[in-house]
């Protein structure tokens, strides 16, 4: 089993426990707030299935009918992602509303608030892993769960805070209010996974300062060559495809020109994990003067 999926199938045993321990608080004070976080909980256990059955799916080698690999299987989950969290805000929200119109008191809340915030450390400590991990295993799927984690160790502290002082305050409507807010964020937090992963699924390019570096490598191992035009990129989980037009001398040799492609491919490969490489060589009569000019 991959790392990947190996973190995976942790984040579910996790979540599972996150989601044992809110809920209990939930159920011990019948509490809308808490119920909110119990509920955005759920969402960390599906979603945790949902990126295990993509990374095993990602991890399939290249076939037939997929000759550029099954990559883009992460950024269906974090679509899939995006979808629960939207659909636990909604939740959340008639949650709320059902409270405000019948509010009621809170019972144990020290015990409530307790086991929530036990909950909420082992999602923080969770959530920083998967982020760091994903960034280096290049997982979308990975660092979506993690973004969603710190999501809801954000929305688990607000929960804590606002229940006490709506405790103290003796507010019998205050837990329906804080609940409400906690279904805004949660809303906003689920439309930003949701433009991420639409992103990688319309072939957006990588981020700008990755982009660039692409481009000065490729410039500073071109020598020999005129000059580099046309260069796109796009990516798909942890893949970088990347393609552009070489200019050489017309007078160069196959054999030359085909060195230089390689020591671009391979100070490429040296620096950036999972970067595939295509590049056209055109004449010196193709020239555009444009693009990464080498001479």
């Amino acid at each position: 089993m991959s790392q990947a999926k190996q973190i995976a199938a942790g984040s579910i045993v996790i979540g599972a426990l996150v989601l044992a321990l809110k809920s209990a608080a939930w159920w011990t004070t019948g509490s809308a707030a808490l119920f909110s976080d119990a509920a955005e909980s759920v969402v960390n256990v599906l979603a945790s299935t949902v990126a295990f059955v993509a990374l095993h799916m990602a991890a399939r080698p290249a076939d037939q009918n997929h000759p550029y690999g099954h990559d883009k299987a992460e950024f269906f989950a974090a679509v899939i992602e995006g979808v629960l969290i939207v659909i636990a805000a909604a939740a959340i929200l008639n949650h709320a509303w059902a409270t405000w119109q019948s509010p009621g008191l809170i019972e144990a809340p020290l015990t409530g608030m307790a086991l929530n915030a036990v909950a909420t450390v082992m999602n923080l400590g969770w959530g920083l892993m998967l982020i760091r991990r994903g960034r280096t295993l290049r997982s979308p799927a990975l660092v979506a769960d993690g973004n969603h984690l710190m999501t809801d160790v954000v929305t688990s502290v607000t929960v804590i805070a606002g229940l006490a002082i709506a405790i103290a305050s003796g507010s019998t409507r205050a837990d329906a209010i804080l609940a409400a807010l906690v279904a805004a964020y949660v809303l906003f937090s689920g439309v930003q996974v949701l433009r991420e992963s639409v992103g990688g699924l319309m072939d957006e390019a990588p981020a700008a300062d990755i982009v660039e570096r692409i481009r000065v490598l490729v410039g500073e191992h071109a020598q020999g060559a005129i000059e580099i035009h046309d260069l796109r990129t796009r990516h798909a989980g942890r893949l970088t495809f990347l393609e552009f037009h070489l200019v050489v001398p017309g007078d160069m040799t196959v054999a030359a020109s085909h060195t230089i492609c390689d020591r671009i491919e391979a100070a490429l490969m040296a620096e950036m994990e999972g970067v595939v490489t295509t590049i056209h060589v055109e004449p010196d009569a193709k020239a555009k003067h444009r693009g990464v000019l080498v001479l």
